[in-house]
């Protein structure tokens, strides 16, 4: 299983983003590894698809950011998933 097309670095907003909506299991993914204390290599290698000996920095990048990210979700991002939506 692997993550829909991602940027290598999340959205920085104080609000949810579509990109967010789309990374959600992503997040959880990266939550989940960080508890059972799995290392990042091999979690960008699984997740992100990048081969960390090849990408160093990328993979470090991409991992520090959506795990960062995801983190703020469970802090408050997951606020604006109650958020009524006009469409």
């Amino acid at each position: 299983m692997s993550a829909p097309e991602f940027a290598d670095e999340p959205p920085q907003s104080d609000r949810l983003s579509a990109y967010d909506e789309r990374h959600l299991v992503t997040y959880l993914r990266l939550l989940d590894a960080e508890k059972d204390e799995a290392s990042w290599e091999e979690v960008v290698s699984i997740i992100f698809a990048i081969d960390p000996k090849k990408e160093p920095e990328r993979a470090k990048l991409v991992y520090d950011g959506h795990l960062a990210r995801a983190k703020w979700m469970t802090q408050s991002g997951y606020r604006h998933l109650l958020d009524p939506r006009t469409y």
